[in-house]
């Protein structure tokens, strides 16, 4: 199965969220943003600091403040955001964790995996954080854990 690192899932989750938020004409902040999420505040000051370094997003400081995209960031891939929260080990590791694995000499599950993380690989790049913010507002899916 791929999987993502922790730091990703908050970084893609905080991202919606922003830009959910950028399409009311608000900009978050840190507290605001890791209440919504569920994410841990100083953990997702890091994450949001790592984003705008990287000019995946971009903030103001100040009472009037908060994050934001500009208009060069609005077709931001989840495979960017992966890309600069966890590297590209993910679409090319062996599923069982071994170094050695491959064509040559598969694990187990080699096949499969590699077949899944293709998959993976495709979708990361087609998808947008602007196509899933469009899927929360239209109904279509959920950004946090449903209560009740």
């Amino acid at each position: 199965m791929v999987m993502l690192a922790k730091i990703t899932e908050y970084a893609i989750r905080a991202l919606i969220y922003i830009q959910l938020q950028n399409w009311k004409r608000l900009r978050p902040g840190v507290s605001e943003i890791a209440k919504e999420i569920e994410a841990p505040e100083a953990y997702l000051a890091t994450i949001l600091h790592t984003l705008t370094k990287h000019k995946l997003l971009d903030s103001i400081k100040g009472r009037r403040g908060g994050f934001f995209f500009k208009e060069n960031q609005i077709d931001l891939t989840l495979y960017d955001v992966i890309h600069v929260m966890e590297g590209d080990g993910v679409f090319n590791k062996c599923g069982f964790g071994l170094k050695n694995c491959s064509d040559l000499k598969p694990c187990p599950i080699h096949v499969e995996y590699k077949f899944l993380r293709g998959g993976f690989y495709r979708m990361v790049n087609k998808e947008t954080i602007k196509s899933l913010s469009k899927k929360i507002l239209e109904g279509k899916a959920v950004l946090n854990r449903l209560i009740g």
